[in-house]
């Protein structure tokens, strides 16, 4: 996702970081870094 935010929107900005916040966290964990953990 990209998007453009003011620095005059600060109401805009929180909802965009929200709503990226959301959707990582909903990714989960990084597999990758589970594997690595798991071989060392």
């Amino acid at each position: 996702m990209i998007g453009w935010v003011s620095s005059a929107e600060a109401p805009r900005f929180a909802e965009v970081v929200t709503a990226f916040t959301e959707q990582v966290r909903a990714l989960g964990p990084n597999p990758l870094k589970q594997a690595q953990a798991a071989t060392a």
